[in-house]
Order: C-alpha cells, then structure tokens, then sequence
C-alpha cells in the first residue's frame, strides 16, 4: 500500500513499504557539508516568481511565528517535530498531528525542523510530489535520501554549530533510538539537544485542534484472535525469563491491542487505543495505562462481535482494582501516571532488567538507568508478527471477501465508464469501492485512505483525492488503486493498475516489468539460515526487471501487514530503500508481507502492483542436510489487468505463475460473484489462460508441453 517511512528504530510500513527514516540516524562522525547544495525554498520550482500557489497550500507564517517567540523562553535555537505520537505511531491521532499543524504537510512520514530564520521538513520519495504542493514557501524541502540532501544532523551542525546553539525538541515524541543518535552527532558538531517537556506546538496549537482520542474498548472474540490475553502474557514471561528479564515496557499501540485482545477508535484506519503496559514477572503482574479508565472499564461493548465489558474482559473490577480478583487480572490504571511508574521502576532495586522497544519514547527511556534496559523488539512485536493459525485463516478469509468487494465495484466502473452510463472521478470511485467494503461480513472500515489516482495524480505515490484535486477518470489515463479494507478476522491492502482504454508500448512495458517484479519475488525460494535472510536482502528480485532498463521506484517492495491491527507492521519490512535498522528482524514463517513494486513517470502515470503474501515453507527437488526452505503465499486473489501486458517480455516461469494465480483467482472467488453478470463477466475475461508470443514459440517441444501444463491447471484448480 500506501505502505511506510518510520520513526527511526521502528520496521513498519506504510499501501507501503517503508523509504528512508524521518529522524537521522547516522552513527558516523559528523563531516562539513561538503558537496551538498545550499537550500533555500527559492530551490523550489512552486515558489519561484509569477508561479501559481497550489490550492492544496497551507499558510503557516502566523504559526511559525508564534512557534519562535517561544525559543528564547526556552532557552533554545531551533525546535524539532517529529511525525509520531508518543507511541510513535506511524500514523497519529488527528489531535497528535503536530508536524502537520506546523508545517502543512499531510503525508505519514516527515520530520519538521525550525529555527529562527529558517524552516525544513525532511520527507522521503514517496511524498516529494505532495510535500512540493503542500509546504507553502516558508520552508524548504528536502529530499531525504538524495545524494546532495543534507540530513538533519548535517544541516543543523551547519546552521547551529558555530555559536554553539541548541536545538530542542519533546522527549514524548522522539523515539530513544532516535534521541540518543542524533544528540551523539549534534554534539561532536557543538550543537546541544534539549529536552522540552512541554511541547511547543501544543502550547500554541489552541485552536481548531480536533479531540483528544477517546473511544470506546472492545474486547476480540477468540474466534478471531486464536489465543487469550492470559496465554499471550505467559508468553511473554517465557520470553522475559530466556533474556534474564524482570520487567517489560510496552509503548506501541498494535503491541497493547494485540497482548489483550482488544481494539478501538482512537486513530483512524487503526483500531487502537492510546495506552501503555508493564507485564512485571517477577511479582506476575500485569498493568494497563488508559485515559478515562473508569467509563472505559464499565461502558457497554460498541462491537456486536462482543458483549463483554472491558474490566470483565480483563478480570479486573470496575475501577481497574485486582483485590480480591481469583486467576490472571489486569490492573488499569491511568495513562497519565505511565512516566512517574518507569521512575519507581528504575528505583525498584529488586528488578535489575527491563526490556524496552526501539521505538520506546525518550521521556521513558532516559527515566530509567542505562544498566538497567535491555533494548530489542519485544516479545509482544515478535511474536505479533508470526500470525497463529486462527489468525492465518482470518488473513486468507478476509482477502476472499476484499476481494469480491473489489472486484464488483472495478467491473461496474468499467462497465459504466466504456458505455458512458456514469462519469467517475477519483473521490467517487474511492466513496463507492468504501461502500462495497462496508457492506461485507465482519468488515470493520478501510485500512488506510484510498489511493484512487488518474494519471499524473498516480506518480504521487501516497497521493489521496480531494475535492481541490479530484480528477475525472478517463479512457485515456492510467488509475491507479490503492485501498484496503479492516474486518475482524484480518486487515487487507491491495493496489492494481488500470487502462480502460489503449496504452502507449511505454506504459505497458512498465507495467510488465513491474509485474514481472512482483511474480519474481512471490515465486522466490530462499533457505532459512541461523543469519537469514531478511527483507531487504531479496528486495532486489523485485526491482530486476526494472533495474535491466534503468527505471527504479523510490519506496520499499515489502511492508509487514497485522491481523485486525495495522496495515503497515513491523518489526519485519522488504526494503532496500534505506539503510538497515537495528529493529529489523529476519524473513520467518506465518509472517506477512506486501509484495509491492512499482513504476512512476512524474507528470504522467504511477504504477504499482500489491498482494500480501505470508511466509511459509517451500517445496523443494532436494533437502539439504534437513535444511528448510521458504517461500510466499500469495492471499491477494484480484487478477492483473491483461491491457497493460507485454506478454512477450514474460519468462514461460512469469506466465504459468500468473496463469496458476488466475486459476486460483477464478476457482475461489468466480462462485462468489456469480449472481453479478458484471462482475461475473469481468472476472472470467481476465483469469483466462494465456501465453506468450515469440517466446514461447521458439520450441516446439515445449510450447506443446506448456499447453498440456495450462490445460491439467484448469481442469484441477
């Protein structure tokens, strides 16, 4: 999808995989800018003389105005504001969308810097288009990740570090990882790191700021979960014990949703809740930190899926007491005691580890003594991302019912749109397919905001439609879709690219390579060794068919994707787009991933082909030495669009994988469409048998062999 950048330390992504982090993070020794060009927002094309503003603008003189007149009171230079929330979410509440508040800028992954006299936001390439519209010509946009883009530390070394300036930023927002890297280099460029507890851009965000989040918990059945709360914290304690750890510290939204099986409204597209957790081992206590804890403890259940009330849920009274509670009981007690209970913690001489997440804010991190943390990903994130097997199922399930929803709405489009029936613009498109979710079983709304893009609206890669960009769809352009659905048994994202009329050679040989790419990776087999692989590693079997004529795409191939929980997970990502982080872990089983390359011709058209695939094992001519192999399973079953296909360019492999997927395509959810002749009809033309032209003729022997192959695949699937 959409998929991902992430606040340093965190493997996410975000319709998509991950591009370069929003916080430097460089652990080299900080060098003058050599070789980096001067920035300035006169750099931008949009704000030179006599070019129109773009509608999609935000003034923000007045704010950055009132952000500065508090830099003297608070002793410091310049201010940095992150993306994330305290939990660092990749994405926020609408009320912790500070960096958005001061800058305008409305894509998932950025970081704002301002000083006295000058304003930056690093973004990575999935956004340079959106930000270049966005940013008003207060600021100046870097490009992270391009050769003479200076990062954050270089370039406030530069602006700061000859009067010995300080920089500060809130240590809630700012990851530790984060924290501790970029203070470490600022400081061998004599520039100080402040933590400033009360975050500026709350003090002067104070009007037409939205709510703070505060939805209603509800608990989620076993059916859909496959394991209780009570066994997942056993699981945890086995975990803690093999690392010698006393207490674990948990921040991330989806780890809380996923340890107590529970789910909410705080953030749109993600069923979370703002909240924290301290599993303590040794005395087999649980705590759970919450806004409002009473009303939530003691409210009536908001999903028909359950009629439990949380405190019955957790065990626990209705004050969130454990006193006189029999069995395995959550304490809940209120989010905002979470700091001065990690303080108690590091003075608690009788826990001597306690295992904090990479992405664990500053403000928590720094209250405990360095002996005292054991830094990695938690048990809760890793055991998370290798779905149990009620889980697997729900996956597959719930891409069998996106599926069809899917496939109906693109049928009727098409349909409609070749006979003239209806007109279709970007925003209706994507409030039609929305209703087509909706009305499915166990759905529970979309998973991240359509990407319903026509032409040149599509090489933006995260671009969203709105009433001041909203383009017509024609038979002339290139659509791009990316959208995804939440239902109780599992979260989908799903992108496809579409011409309904008739494409240059260009723009299908683009579309081949980019599916070319994506069967690659989706038939690839690789050994699973004590060292790997991970993602990144075969993130290039992705980008081959394009790398052989010189194109590329400027995002990751591959993001991890929850169960019910967020469309972009980690710790796990396919992405070769930035450097490795210490989060990252290794390719395993029953984890799953986006399969997602793409192709984007600025100005003109963005391609990109998703599936999710799960990670299990492979069938092997040979077993070395007992060795296990790995492969993907692709859930995904939306078939290609045959328009945009250069079937000459495909490898007889290429094809009979795609003509395998068709088949499975056809055979799961032809049934289910049949009672549309629209969908019915359209789903029939596009799973059909098919092959190439000259290279599948140069044998005789075996093209004949191949047709034999075509014709047992549909007679079996």
């Amino acid at each position: 999808m959409h998929h991902l950048n992430i606040i340093i330390g965190i493997s996410i992504a975000i319709s998509f995989a991950e591009a370069v982090p929003v916080l430097d993070h460089s652990h080299h020794r900080y060098k003058r800018n050599n070789g980096l060009k001067t920035q300035s927002p006169d750099d931008r094309d949009s704000c030179k003389p006599g070019v129109a503003s773009p509608v999609t603008r935000v003034n923000t003189t007045e704010r950055l105005k009132a952000l500065r007149d508090l830099f003297t009171g608070n002793g410091i230079d310049g201010y940095i504001i992150p993306s994330g929330d305290a939990h660092q979410s990749e994405y926020p509440s609408d009320y912790d969308l500070r960096r958005g508040y001061i800058s305008g800028f409305s894509g998932s992954a950025g970081t704002a810097i301002v000083l006295k006299t000058k304003a930056a936001l690093w973004t990575d390439g999935r956004y340079y288009l959106a930000a270049e519209d966005e940013l008003d010509c207060n600021w100046i946009l870097m490009r992270a990740g391009e050769s003479d883009t200076p990062t954050m530390t270089q370039w406030l070394i530069d602006n700061l570090g000859a009067t010995n300036g300080t920089v500060g930023a809130s240590p809630f927002f700012t990851s530790s990882s984060s924290w501790l890297s970029m203070e470490s280099t600022l400081k061998e460029g004599t520039v100080n790191m402040k933590q400033v507890t009360n975050d500026l851009i709350d003090q002067i965000w104070t009007t037409g700021r939205p709510s703070e989040p505060n939805s209603t918990i509800n608990a989620l059945p076993m059916e859909y979960a496959g394991r209780s709360w009570q066994d997942k914290i056993t699981d945890m304690h086995t975990a803690m014990a093999e690392q010698n750890v006393d207490t674990l510290i948990v921040t991330g939204l989806d780890e809380t949703a996923w340890l107590f099986n529970l789910r909410a409204k705080d953030i749109a597209f993600n069923p979370f809740f703002i909240s924290y957790a301290i599993v303590d081992r040794k005395n087999s206590k649980t705590r759970l930190f919450l806004n409002h804890k009473n009303r939530k403890l003691t409210e009536n259940s908001t999903d028909d899926a359950t009629k439990q009330k949380l405190h019955i849920h957790l065990n626990t009274g209705n004050t969130g007491d454990c006193n006189g509670m029999s069995g395995t009981c959550v304490e809940v007690v209120d989010y905002s005691t979470m700091l001065t209970e990690v303080q108690n913690i590091n003075t608690d001489s009788s826990i001597s580890q306690v295992w904090v997440a990479f992405q664990c804010n500053y403000a928590l991190y720094s209250a405990l003594s360095s002996k005292k943390v054991h830094q990695a990903n938690t048990p809760a994130a890793l055991i998370k991302t290798r779905k149990n097997a009620v889980e697997q199922q729900g996956m597959r399930n719930s891409h069998i019912r996106d599926a069809v929803a899917l496939i109906t709405f693109i049928a009727n489009l098409e349909k409609t749109m070749k006979d003239g029936t209806k007109e279709w613009t970007e925003v209706s498109a994507a409030l039609d397919l929305k209703e087509h979710r909706l009305l499915k079983e166990k759905n529970r709304g979309l998973s991240f905001s359509s990407i319903s893009a026509v032409g040149s609206n599509g090489a933006i890669i995260h671009y969203h439609p709105s009433a001041d960009t909203d383009k017509k769809l024609s038979l002339n352009e290139m659509y791009l879709l990316d959208s995804g659905g939440q239902y109780l048994d599992g979260t989908t994202d799903v992108t496809r690219t579409f011409h309904f009329g008739t494409p240059t050679d260009y723009q299908k040989e683009c579309y081949t390579r980019v599916l070319m790419g994506q069967v690659d990776l989706a038939r690839f087999k690789f050994y699973k060794g004590p060292h790997g692989p991970y993602g990144r590693e075969i993130d290039a079997i992705a980008r081959r068919p394009l790398w052989d004529v010189g194109l590329e795409y400027r995002h990751g191939t591959g993001h991890g994707i929850g169960s019910y929980l967020s469309v972009h997970e980690g710790p796990g990502r396919i992405s070769l787009s930035h450097a490795s982080f210490a989060s990252d872990e290794k390719l395993d089983e029953f984890m799953f991933f986006s399969d997602e390359p793409g192709y984007y011709e600025a100005g003109q058209f963005g391609i990109r082909l998703e599936n999710i695939v799960m990670v299990t094992e492979a069938e092997t001519t040979y077993n070395f030495m007992n060795s296990t192999f790995l492969t993907f399973e692709t859930v995904t079953l939306v078939p290609y669009e045959p328009n945009l296909i250069d079937y000459d360019l495909l490898s007889p492999e290429q094809i009979q994988w795609i003509n395998t997927y068709h088949s499975t395509v056809q055979k799961k959810i032809g049934p289910l469409v049949s009672s549309d002749p629209v969908a019915s009809e359209w789903l029939s033309s596009r799973t059909q048998i098919v092959m190439g032209r000259t290279n599948m003729g140069d044998n005789l022997h075996t093209n004949l062999a191949f047709l034999v192959l075509c014709a047992i695949l549909t007679t079996i699937l």
